[in-house]
């Protein structure tokens, strides 16, 4: 499904090199680009990290904590 909080493979083109990367123990369950679309999607819509779509990765995953 489509949300106007994704971005763009343009967006992503920026922001995809400045993504820290860190040595992989194992596959990752998600890609880095759906885990950056979960940040982007309560901040964009002010819903509760909970109540993301089941479509994006868990807000376990995509939380931030702003303290």
């Amino acid at each position: 499904m489509e949300y106007s909080s994704r971005l763009s493979d343009r967006e992503w083109a920026l922001v995809e090199p400045l993504w820290p990367q860190k040595q992989r123990t194992r596959p990752p369950e998600w890609t880095k680009r759906e885990i950056l679309d979960g940040i982007l999607y309560p901040l964009k819509n002010g819903c509760n990290w909970a109540d993301l779509p089941h479509d994006f990765p868990p807000y376990s995953t995509v939380y931030l904590n702003r303290s």
